[in-house]
């Protein structure tokens, strides 16, 4: 399985940040071919220095083909298209999972 993690910065206006990200963008992300699942995560601290995030958003894919072809279709073009409008410094990371990790 890989893993594409998304983190958004925190905004002066969390209120308006939240009805975009819910109400707009998580519909579009939803449409991507190929997701296998979804975890969102508000941030409400840091364990060192600044809080910098105020949510991570985790998309579960079978591969990396199938992220790269979910990110390359007119879905995954309408997430950047939407991310560019509302939330355009974004931290994004790619990984494989290891197994179930969970206790």
């Amino acid at each position: 399985m890989v893993k594409l993690v998304t983190l958004y910065r925190d905004t002066p206006d969390s209120g308006e940040f939240d009805r975009r990200f819910f109400e707009h963008h998580l519909p579009l992300v939803r449409a991507y071919p190929g997701l296998r699942g979804m975890e969102i995560t508000r941030i409400t601290g840091s364990t060192i220095g600044e809080m910098k995030y105020h949510v991570m958003m985790e998309l579960i894919f079978d591969s990396q083909d199938s992220l790269q072809a979910a990110l390359a279709s007119p879905e995954g073009k309408a997430v950047s298209r939407d991310l560019l409008m509302f939330a355009p410094t974004v931290t994004t990371l790619i990984g494989e999972t290891e197994g179930n990790t969970h206790t």
